[in-house]
């Protein structure tokens, strides 16, 4: 594996037996803008492509021709002519192709959909080069790659026509965990506690690009303010681009995220459309899969509820930081982040932002809990109070086939987290409401995921099971 690639240890085996096997591979990387497809391609082959083109963000069919004649042109050193028509231009890269005497042909063609500039008729031609050449020549190893995750869904991996299972394996590149994101920024000489790091993190999530931003010489508060705060902020804009880039009809997209960013818990699908006095569901449905699968969003149940009470929820870190506190602020204010260092609302977002932390390392809390190998559901679970009790609401629910659920408590603060009188008698309030209302026969047991732990005392005792910070790296 190359040096410069952190993680992204099974994608790097995915491409290593793609390059090993011995029939032409076709494999789709997707995922998110700004997330490292490019990068971990690029890195893995050491840039020794046999042909390599990008797509032209928003290029008409005539720059994204041109561009790939260039392309052809100084990868085969020889002279071919310019073409108006991608199927020209397919049969102009097979005849290249055909004159390659080697075992291996790398051929990588990133931001794919770009290329499919409307009336184009690219996909066709595509599909043709694939279908009727490409898929015959054990040596072909042709890797696409593209942020416009909806359309790689959609037009590559979900065609129903031609195209329809012809990708042999697939790549979703997600954010880097901590544990990635604590040996990204070593690389980076920038040497933190994980405190500082999990601060990072929930401010820029585990997006590769924005935190090879962050400089080793300025504390974690002065990289966040010039990020986000200074007069040229390289991350104000970003937002806006992120969305453009992504979706055709950004600007529902938008709506979906900033009005799930004022619903901690989430909505129902139901509740979105009534809020956005929207009408066309099939529609709305695909904006909630498509956010989905770009990771800004969650899909999920809430406790006992049926598949048509499943909750949507903002989960994407960096949206969150920005909607809470970039979005509209007056940029009068250069040191704003420092500023705010020891604020209620700066709390209070580092409670809820530890939370949607925690939701994105399930599997580093079950391997913690000793329960990765048991099948488990995750939810959530809440309730509206009533003449007979009061409200009350988990966030993190981890319902296992073994007869025992655990109910996780939540708390990022700055020391070991310490159990008061109240909040004893709250968890327990809560646990047997829960029971009460759910009607489970399972046995219930309390987790605490704290940055630091928990203070032995009196009340300490009846939590079953810790969970902190170090764990989830």
């Amino acid at each position: 594996m190359n040096n410069n690639i952190v993680g992204r240890i099974q994608e790097c085996n995915i491409l290593k037996s793609c390059y090993e096997s011995d029939k032409a591979e076709l494999v789709a990387v997707y995922g998110r803008r700004r997330i490292g497809k490019t990068f971990l391609v690029k890195n893995y082959f050491k840039d020794k492509f046999d042909f390599y083109i990008t797509g032209i963000y928003q290029g008409s069919k005539k720059e994204q021709l041109g561009f790939f004649n260039r392309q052809l042109c100084e990868y085969s050193k020889m002279l071919y002519p310019k073409v108006d028509d991608w199927f020209d231009a397919f049969e102009q890269l097979k005849h290249y192709i055909s004159t390659l005497k080697k075992e291996k042909i790398v051929v990588f063609i990133d931001e794919f959909p770009w290329l499919d500039s409307p009336k184009s008729r690219f996909l066709k031609s595509f599909e043709l080069f694939w279908n009727s050449w490409a898929s015959d020549r054990p040596q072909i190893k042709l890797i696409v790659c593209g942020s416009a995750t909806t359309w790689m869904m959609s037009h590559l991996l979900g065609d129903k026509g031609g195209l329809h299972n012809r990708v042999t394996r697939r790549i979703k590149l997600a954010p880097f965990t901590l544990g990635e994101t604590e040996l990204f920024l070593k690389k980076q000489g920038i040497v933190w506690n994980r405190y500082q790091i999990a601060e990072a993190y929930m401010t820029l999530g585990g997006t590769p690009y924005y935190l090879q931003m962050l400089q080793k010489q300025y504390s974690l508060a002065q990289n966040i303010d010039h990020l986000f705060f200074s007069e040229n902020a390289e991350l104000r804009d970003e937002y806006t681009f992120l969305f453009r880039s992504l979706f055709n009809d950004s600007a529902i997209y938008r709506n979906v995220v900033e009005l799930l960013s004022k619903k901690a818990k989430g909505m129902t699908r139901a509740e979105m459309m009534s809020c956005l006095k929207l009408s066309d569901g099939g529609n709305f449905t695909n904006v909630l899969e498509n956010l989905c699968n770009c990771d800004f969003i969650r899909r999920y149940s809430a406790f006992g509820k049926k598949e048509r009470d499943v909750l949507y929820q903002l989960t994407d870190l960096y949206t969150l930081f920005y909607l809470k506190f970039v979005k509209d602020n007056n940029g009068r204010d250069e040191h704003f982040w420092t500023n705010m260092i020891d604020s209620s609302e700066r709390r209070a977002w580092c409670g809820y932002s530890f939370e949607q932390l925690c939701l994105h390392h399930i599997p580093q809390i079950k391997n913690k809990l000793g329960i990765s190998g048991i099948q488990s559901d995750i939810c959530s679970w809440s309730t509206q109070a009533t003449d007979e009790h009061r409200g009350g609401q988990i966030d993190l629910i981890i319902d296992r086939k073994d007869q025992i659920i655990n109910l996780c408590e939540m708390k990022f603060s700055v020391s070991e987290f310490e159990i008061s009188k109240k909040y004893d008698e709250e968890m327990r309030e809560r646990r047997e409401l829960f029971r009460n209302i759910s009607k489970t026969r399972k046995a219930l047991h309390l987790i605490m995921i704290t940055t630091y732990g928990l203070k032995q005392n009196t009340y300490s005792g009846m939590i079953q099971n810790e969970v902190v910070l170090d764990d989830m790296f």
